[in-house]
């Protein structure tokens, strides 16, 4: 079979777009190559390691198009994982970078065709698009380089109109873009309520990446907002559950281990290089696999209830095992940020003698001066989840750590708990 040649971009946000639009306008009619979004910010080992890995024949930079020569050795933990073949198939538009556990990156291969169904799908059911109101337009806020702001791009290209492209967002952008729709984490929409942003400008807001905050909905909600959940990932060509509720043309299960499977039109082609989509020992159940009838198994925990609704309850790499008992930090987290004097909480593990990992709240009081009390949160805790389950140290912070995607770096958190040993 035929290959299609892969060019990494490398391109700043810049008002309008850019060359970004129409590089992925042209990888998605099939006029143009395939392309690979990169971070422009990268430090220079790591974008070598990538180029190295992914094998792309061009990079895009604001200069211009510059081709690459054979890349030098590869990544040094790339062994196991092997290494691209140079181009991709002919149906994969856009390869979509992620660091997999093992610190390897892998490229979720996404085709036009499923990035278009997740975008025409995304507005139909927002109202948007040609079923809304003519010439609603997106703010792009989020860097093209995720999931989610790529089909922020596609979404507009979907619905015929131009994006209006920044580096971020502050609530003088919010006043001034006259746009009807955007995607955003929950730390950009808690410091939009914080700046009194006029979110009820918006149409709809589309909120991923991450769990939001308990009250952080209600309160958006209460200014006026209409804010929608998104659940999906880089393999779902990003938010493919809305509310709780499949996309059309989504389909959702639960398999005997707990973890979230999905199928349909809008998962990914397979990774890249093709060593790294190896699937996991006993999926499904073992996350992160296509499975020999197409169905995506994740790494999430959920459940279903009676009218197909979704709840994520969390990650299963996650889970806290402490004395003998599993604790889902998502379940934890839900309570505790419902409690008087907790603006925002994580849970972690941080290995225990005895009790092998010790169920630690990671807590942004409200008023530093008056932080919440361990006894307290266990107490109150308590009342609505097992006594295990309850936090046994707390960490106060004056921010909770976050990745480029809008998730809390659990990583860094677990350093700092175990480090600072907590309040016993």
């Amino acid at each position: 079979m035929s290959s299609r040649p892969l060019h990494a971009v490398l391109l700043p946000p810049e008002p309008g777009g850019g060359r970004f639009p129409d590089l992925l306008s042209a990888a998605l009619d099939g006029s143009g190559p395939a392309i690979l979004p990169l971070d422009p910010a990268l430090p220079r080992p790591r974008l070598q390691d990538l180029l190295s890995v992914f094998a792309p024949a061009a990079i895009e930079t604001p200069d211009g198009t510059k081709r690459l020569a054979a890349p030098g050795p590869a990544f040094p933990k790339a062994a196991a994982a092997g290494r691209a073949a140079p181009g991709v198939d002919p149906d994969i538009a856009v390869v979509v970078a992620t660091s997999g556990s093992t610190g390897v990156p892998k490229g979720v291969q996404l085709t036009a065709a499923a990035l278009r169904a997740s975008a025409a799908a995304s507005l139909a059911r927002i109202g948007a698009g040609p079923a809304g109101r003519p010439g609603q337009r997106w703010l792009c806020c989020l860097p093209p380089f995720h999931v989610a702001g790529l089909q922020v791009l596609v979404r507009s290209m979907i619905a015929g109109t131009s994006p209006v492209v920044t580096d971020g967002v502050d609530a003088a952008t919010v006043a001034g873009c006259g746009c009807a729709y955007v995607s955003l984490v929950p730390t950009q929409l808690r410091r939009l309520l914080d700046s009194a942003a006029p979110l009820d400008a918006f149409d709809a807001i589309l909120l991923g990446g991450a769990a939001p905050p308990p009250g952080l909905l209600a309160e958006a909600r209460a200014a006026g907002a209409r804010v929608i959940t998104t659940y999906g990932m880089s393999e779902t060509c990003g938010g493919c559950v809305y509310d709780g509720l499949p996309l059309s043309g989504v389909r959702l299960r639960i398999s005997d281990a707990g973890l979230i499977g999905i199928s349909g039109d809008v998962l990914f082609s397979g990774y890249r290089p093709e060593q790294a989509a190896r699937p996991a020992a006993g999926a499904p159940g073992g996350g992160a696999a296509l499975d020999e009838d197409g169905w995506f198994w994740t790494s999430d925990l959920g459940a279903l209830d009676d009218d197909g609704r979704l709840t994520v309850r969390g990650r299963a790499d996650d889970v806290i095992n402490s004395g003998g008992e599993k604790v889902v930090p998502g379940e934890v987290e839900s309570v505790l940020g419902t409690l008087d004097g907790v603006r925002d909480v994580v849970i972690v593990g941080v290995p225990d003698s005895e009790w092998g990992e010790l169920v630690t709240a990671v807590i942004v009081p409200e008023d530093p001066a008056v932080p919440p009390e361990l006894a307290r949160l266990r107490a109150q805790a308590r009342e609505r989840i097992p006594g295990f389950a309850a936090p046994r140290r707390l960490i106060l912070v004056a921010e909770i750590p976050m990745l480029a995607s809008g998730k809390p770096d659990r990583q860094a958190l677990r350093a700092v708990a175990a480090s600072q040993g907590g309040r016993a």
